[in-house]
């Protein structure tokens, strides 16, 4: 086949740039386009097929073929250094192959998209959630699985409900996912924290508490950790249990990057739990599509139906759509091999981002060493803030994020950033850290006066 089709593209392109074409118009006829290129039906096909993959058109059934939207003439990209997006690499999302999933979704669970599904989720997707959680040392049954609207659904839920020890208080590491801490302080819930570094956290410290202080449950992020990218060792997870064990203390872990560890001989705490006192949840926003607002938590028998409760006061049951691609999706394989793929773009931007922390950033800066995941945390100097530097580096479009909304009040520390890798272009992550660099070492050199011009930093 010819490059007429590129031709093709490249035509409609410039019309969606321009507006000519607008979100919903219709597109000529495969004949129209055929007679107007002086080409092959096939040719116009092909082009229209190439414009399908990258999402700009859409096709209707002995309708033709519409506009999906009008390409957006934004910021150019490569003037943006992005390490404070959360979210998973736009370029290794399997957007294509899951549309097909819906679309077959639609076709097979029609019935359930209509009516009220089973309010643990449905069936046939927690089979494959009980297949795939295997891959992650997890093993249970599907009576014991219940499908979310999101992590972040299951953590608000379980602050709020009572637990089987009749406990009322809750322990978080030092700092922690700011999404829970949200959840506690709109709850009013009584919180104690552990300080955590990437040494771990002190044992002693943790059995002190979970004997004096009515825990009723330990959130924990136990392998890439957020904000820090610390990991436990299985010796320090089993640990955990077993101290959580004597005390009759709950464990949620929350094992939202768990699928990217390159360690296959770690385990989760789920996996040192005999007893049924570790709450397992999984979460596919950070390696799938965040959209999908999609996750599953691990319960123990005894309270499952209390759980059930309070998720029909939030909502009934998640989305079926849903479910039903993520059933299509896990049951073909293409999810195995998506999780493949991201795993080795993930380790490779980890391993840029510390290889350029080691090479640039000052001697009396500290940062975390992750194997993987999304979060890598830089400890400066005490007399230079992250909001200073954050606020400084704006200005040039390189993104990071101050960690201190991820402390309770009486553990705030003002001189933490997080740097995410997922969104970040793996070639502008050194120019990103060299720019950091002397940020900071600019502020630190005036820390008695006002802040550093930013024409310094450019």
């Amino acid at each position: 086949m010819s490059t007429k089709y590129i031709e093709i593209m490249e035509g409609i392109k410039h019309r969606l740039a321009d507006r000519t074409l607008i979100a919903g118009s219709k597109l000529p006829s495969v004949r129209q386009l055929s007679e107007h290129f002086s080409c092959s039906k096939n040719t116009v096909i092909k082009a229209y097929e190439e414009l399908e993959k990258e999402h700009l058109i859409y096709s209707v059934p002995k309708s033709g073929y519409f506009v999906v939207n009008e390409i957006q003439n934004a910021t150019n990209e490569n003037d943006v250094i992005d390490f404070l997006s959360g979210g998973p690499d736009k370029n290794v999302m399997p957007y294509v192959e899951f549309q097909h999933c819906i679309n077959q979704a639609i076709e097979q669970y029609k019935e359930e998209l209509f009516t009220y599904s089973d309010q643990k989720g449905l069936y046939p997707l927690r089979i494959q959630l009980v297949k795939y959680l295997q891959s992650l040392q997890v093993f249970t049954q599907p009576e014991r699985v219940v499908v979310v609207s999101g992590s972040q659904q299951a953590l608000n839920l379980l602050v709020s409900m009572p637990f089987p020890n009749g406990k009322n208080n809750i322990l978080i590491e030092q700092p922690t996912y700011y999404g829970f801490i949200e959840s506690v302080n709109l709850h009013q819930t009584t919180t104690f924290g552990i300080e955590l570094t990437m040494e771990g956290i002190d044992f002693d410290r943790l059995e002190y508490i979970f004997r004096n202080n009515d825990i009723k449950f330990f959130y924990i992020i136990p392998r890439f950790h957020n904000p820090l990218g610390h990991c436990y060792t299985n010796s320090e997870k089993k640990k955990i249990v077993e101290l959580a064990e004597k005390y009759d203390v709950y464990i949620v872990e929350d094992d939202f990057l768990g699928d990217l560890d390159p360690n296959a001989k770690s385990d989760p705490l789920f996996s040192f739990d005999p007893s049924g006192r570790v709450i397992y949840i999984k979460s596919f926003s950070k390696i799938f599509l965040p959209g999908l607002r999609m996750a599953t938590v691990v319960l123990p028998a005894l309270m499952i139906n209390n759980f059930l409760r309070y998720k029909f006061s939030s909502d009934y049951n998640s989305s079926a759509l849903s479910q039903g691609a993520l059933e299509i999706y896990l049951k073909s394989g293409m999810f195995n091999s998506h999780l493949k793929k991201t795993k080795e773009v993930y380790y490779t931007k980890m391993q840029t981002l510390q290889e350029a922390c080691e090479l640039l950033l000052p001697t009396d800066t500290h940062f975390s060493k992750p194997t993987s995941g999304f979060y890598l945390s830089i400890r400066m100097p005490e007399n230079v803030t992250a909001k200073q530097v954050v606020s400084i580096l704006n200005e040039q479009h390189i993104y990071v994020d101050d960690a201190s909304r991820m402390f309770l009040p009486e553990y705030k520390k003002e001189n933490l950033l997080r740097l995410s890798i997922s969104q970040v272009n793996e070639s502008q992550i050194k120019l990103g850290v060299e720019r950091l660099a002397r940020c900071i070492t600019l502020i630190n050199s005036r820390k008695n006066h006002s802040a550093p011009n930013n024409f310094l930093l450019l």
